[in-house]
């Protein structure tokens, strides 16, 4: 089953002294463009994590954000006791003013607020891994759903195609009988005398350039491949853009030789579903 690039994936957990919520957006991109964005603390994990998600999304411009909000009591900021009393000795002799004004100024100051450096806490990160591991779940499943919704729309066009494909059969014999025609007034109004046999040797020169049948079969045989394609179990968005290119090659070759203004139309609606069919390729993984 096809997974689209696009989806969104979000988790969260309660731990003892804080909230930490997961979130991973993607979209399209022809390789692996990943963003991560955490707490510094957890930076020396970034390498591992950005393996992880590689393996699990592939490809896809993809957002991983970390959100960490404390909840408890505990705070890496501490007032830096020393420096405002400093100040506020210092603020004294400057101005005259009661004791909470002079902390008010001073905690502004430089240096008032110390952070100390955090050390990762192993059980928290091995909580956090699992907030991620959910997140990377629940993205998945949005783009099982969006591949799901894709592969609907992909069989529908694909048997527009189709369909318009086959309906060009119906102008073959009068197409055919244009050109007869059309050729022979041509020689009438020459007035000239012409070999019989000659004429008809030229005429099926000229009916075998004009022949689409080759370009059928080999559209039909590249939108049966298509299909097929679709119900794999390997990742197929790049096979699919190969194969749609094609398609357009033998969309484009019965459009020169269609030489008749109905099939000509026929093979327009044909080029606006191929091009519906690649836009959305894109997005597949």
């Amino acid at each position: 089953m096809i997974q689209s690039m696009t989806g969104f994936g979000k988790a969260s957990m309660q731990l003892p002294n804080k909230k930490v919520t997961v979130e991973i957006k993607s979209l399209n991109s022809k390789g692996l463009d990943l963003n991560v964005r955490m707490p510094s603390v957890f930076r020396e994990m970034e390498l591992s994590l950005r393996n992880r998600v590689a393996q699990k999304l592939e490809r896809g411009k993809i957002d991983l954000s970390i959100f960490v909000e404390v909840t408890g009591e505990e705070t890496s900021s501490k007032v830096n006791v020393p420096i405002v009393k400093a100040y506020i000795n210092q603020l004294r002799e400057v101005v005259d003013g009661d004791q909470t004004e002079l902390l008010k100024m001073a905690v502004r100051m430089p240096d008032a607020l110390k952070t100390e450096r955090e050390e990762i806490d192993e059980n928290d990160w091995a909580q956090i891994e699992e907030v991620i591991e959910q997140a990377l779940v629940n993205i998945n499943s949005f783009r099982v759903t969006e591949g799901i919704a894709l592969e609907k729309e992909f069989l529908v066009r694909i048997s527009n195609i189709m369909s318009l494909m086959k309906q060009t059969v119906a102008y073959d014999s009068e197409r055919i009988e244009n050109v007869k025609n059309r050729l022979q007034n041509a020689i009438n109004e020459l007035q000239v005398n012409v070999d019989e046999n000659r004429f008809e040797q030229e005429l099926i020169y000229y009916l075998e350039k004009m022949d689409i049948t080759e370009e059928k079969v080999r559209l039909e045989n590249h939108l049966n491949y298509f299909m097929e394609t679709l119900a794999g179990n390997e990742a197929n968005g790049r096979k699919l853009g190969f194969i749609t290119q094609e398609m357009g090659r033998e969309i484009n070759t019965m459009g020169s030789k269609a030489n008749h203004a109905q099939m000509q139309k026929l093979v327009v609606q044909m080029k606006d579903e191929l091009e519906k069919i690649k836009e959305q390729v894109l997005n597949i993984l």
